[in-house]
């Protein structure tokens, strides 16, 4: 069974930041791309960031320079750095791991932490 473990959600004012975390199994973080995709109410879930087993990110066209994923080999843990934020990143984030394209396995989400940007 592989578990997701995510934490750092909560409030913040708009303009504030704050960091995600996400800790995978040391089984499948090496052969897995991490992300993050988000979920606000009454919309569809979206791509927010995406890392690569070899380190290589995507974002979102919504992102623009705000956020950063980055992957601690070490700990098996992805964050997500947001700055900068917006209303309208209210969401619940979602840690997601996928196999990389040269391995074999399963697709694995969080249970999402909940991101709420309000004055």
């Amino acid at each position: 069974q592989v578990r997701l473990v995510e934490s750092g959600g909560g409030l913040v004012q708009p303009g504030g930041s704050l960091r995600l975390a996400c800790a995978a199994p040391l089984s499948i973080f090496s052969v897995y791309d991490m992300g993050w995709h988000r979920q606000a109410p009454g919309k569809q879930r979206e791509l927010v960031a995406e890392i690569s087993a070899a380190g290589t990110t995507r974002y979102g066209d919504f992102v623009k320079g705000r956020f950063t994923i980055s992957r601690d080999d070490a700990t098996n843990t992805v964050y997500l750095e947001m700055n900068h934020l917006k209303l309208e990143d209210t969401a619940v984030y979602y840690c997601l791991a996928e196999p990389s394209a040269w391995y074999d396995g399963a697709t694995y989400w969080g249970n999402g932490s909940l991101v709420t940007v309000s004055s």
